[in-house]
């Protein structure tokens, strides 16, 4: 049981970061990202690839990171002229072209067959998954602390006044574009961070992994705990685990259900929760108070 509840805690630390950096593109700035699943993989895929080839676990790590927030510039340059619903679509398509590369570039990523015996960090200890935990849930502190010094600053005014009013802002002299392709990278940034981390310790990944619907999960996450502000991120990332966790064990309340009806049925029951969050809970759980 206590190994259960390190993984749903890695888990959630894991998500924790996906939902820090899209709230970062949407809840302070306003940028509709339907395609973060990319940067998540693009970190995975980094990281994984540079330990298999034998440099350290901490190079991949630092090395994922920088990837994704590279990746995210030339999208952002291209794309942030874009109106809001046209990003949208671009991001999305932007996610799949990425999984295809993965399918498609065998001598380096192994195609549909993924790559396996990724290595995973304190496999010497007594309880290595106790201390990738700690790792992992002290990583998401550290980046919530520096999320929280960047947002309190005169930037994080900049990017929320984005969000709210870009005609404004092009009234003080700044430029909105540049605004959103430095937070597009950051929070790029920090989704390569969560997929460097996924990819130690699931020590396994495939483009299969890397689905739209992760993006999708991301979003759920981030409206349930509440767009814009930092701990949102966290609360809805717990959420949305003890949501997918918990609807695993329908099926011994439901026993006639099938375990491929049981799929449908998980999400479903997420998708509820959605509705009903955005019906009774617009604001999320921890609303955001720099909004009228």
């Amino acid at each position: 049981m206590l190994g259960y509840m390190i993984a749903i805690g890695v888990m959630i630390s894991i998500y924790g970061l996906l939902t820090l950096g899209l709230n970062l593109h949407y809840g302070y700035t306003g940028m509709i990202n339907f395609g973060h699943v990319a940067f998540f993989a693009v970190g995975a895929y980094t990281s994984a690839l540079l330990v298999l080839a034998g440099y350290p676990i901490a190079l991949g790590v630092i090395a994922a990171a920088a990837a994704a927030a590279v990746l995210a510039y030339p999208l952002g340059v291209l794309c942030l002229r874009l109106r809001a619903d046209y990003l949208a679509i671009v991001t999305l398509s932007f996610s799949e072209i990425v999984r295809i590369v993965l399918i498609s570039e065998e001598w380096l990523t192994n195609g549909t067959r993924g790559l396996a015996g990724i290595p995973r960090p304190f496999s010497g200890l007594g309880r290595p998954d106790l201390a990738y935990f700690a790792l992992v849930a002290g990583v998401l502190v550290v980046c919530l602390l520096v999320v929280r010094k960047l947002t309190d600053s005169p930037f994080g005014r900049l990017i929320r006044a984005v969000r709210d009013d870009e005609d404004a802002v092009r009234s003080v002299g700044k430029d909105p574009a540049s605004l959103k392709v430095k937070v597009l990278m950051l929070g790029g940034g920090l989704a390569g961070l969560a997929g460097a981390f996924y990819a130690h310790y699931v020590t396994y990944i495939s483009p299969d992994q890397f689905l739209p619907i992760i993006t999708f999960y991301v979003w759920i996450a981030m409206i349930m705990g509440g767009a814009g502000t930092r701990s949102g991120a966290v609360v809805g990332a717990a959420l949305l685990l003890v949501f997918l966790e918990g609807s695993r064990f329908l099926r011994d309340v439901v026993p006639v259900v099938s375990e491929v009806q049981m799929a449908s049925l998980r999400l479903a029951v997420i998708g509820l929760a959605l509705v009903l969050f955005m019906l009774y809970r617009p604001q999320g759980l921890i609303p955001d108070r720099s909004r009228p």
